[in-house]
């Protein structure tokens, strides 16, 4: 039997780390999406508490429990984990990663820039669970990846473990409240968020590809890996993103 490709998963807290098995199942038998916990903590979207979780050594630690598992990739899931270090200092936490896990990495906030470029959105809008002071942050952030942010709104939602309460038609009123009519696509930021099983009915309410975090996650680790994943009920991303990649 061919050994699935494998990305390792770096997750912080407890809120929506099931959307990776519902990821999985999407996927096929041809991926694996192991995933550890980095820190049992109900992470607060605080700057001092979102850089204590994305420290190297935090990340280090994650991964020695991944080993087992011989991913060919890692994502540190985690988007305001590494957007709050900036462009430059998001940039290094990958670099740092992939070279204590020697094989390539990311991260959630990379993937977001990654996944805009690749469904050919350049003006987007943000609808971020977090308080406005960190959502500001990862408008600076997209700003920074060669985006053009044309509105974001803020749910001002402090703790991880409440936005992963979120049900349905909460993230659809989320993705439809910040939606723009000169925005590409909608961004939904927060990998606490659950979205996956929703990601259809999120771009029909908007009418528009609608990229949320543990779906560019996903697919971001399985870009690195080699593994052009195409899945119908994933959104626009794994059906046009992955094709392209495909033929090129």
């Amino acid at each position: 039997m061919t050994r699935p490709t494998t990305v390792g998963m770096l997750y912080p807290g407890y809120a929506a780390e099931d959307d990776y098995p519902r990821l999985v199942a999407r996927l096929g038998p041809d991926v694996a999406l192991p995933l550890v916990h980095t820190t049992d903590t109900n992470v607060a979207h605080t700057v001092d508490d979102l850089l204590a979780v994305g420290q190297p050594a935090e990340l280090a630690a994650g991964w020695r429990r991944l080993v087992p598992e011989r991913p060919d990739a890692v994502m540190w899931a985690c988007t305001s984990g590494s957007f709050v270090f900036g462009w430059d200092g998001a940039a290094e936490q990958a670099r740092a990663l992939a070279e204590t896990a020697g094989v390539p990495a990311s991260s959630t906030s990379i993937a977001f820039v990654n996944a805009c470029h690749a469904v050919g959105a350049r003006r987007v809008s943000v609808a971020a669970t977090y308080p406005e002071e960190i959502a500001a942050t990862f408008v600076e952030f997209l700003a920074a990846g060669g985006l053009e942010v044309v509105a974001f709104g803020s749910a001002g939602i402090l703790l991880a473990g409440d936005v992963g309460t979120l049900g349905e038609e909460a993230v659809l009123e989320l993705a439809a409240g910040g939606d723009h009519p000169e925005a590409d696509a909608v961004l939904l930021p927060d990998t606490a968020l659950h979205s996956v099983a929703w990601l259809d009915a999120l771009e029909e309410r908007v009418g528009k590809p609608v990229l949320t975090a543990n779906q560019v996650t996903a697919w971001e680790g399985l870009r690195l890996a080699g593994h052009p994943a195409d899945a119908s009920g994933l959104g626009s991303l794994f059906r046009t993103a992955s094709a392209a990649q495909r033929r090129s």
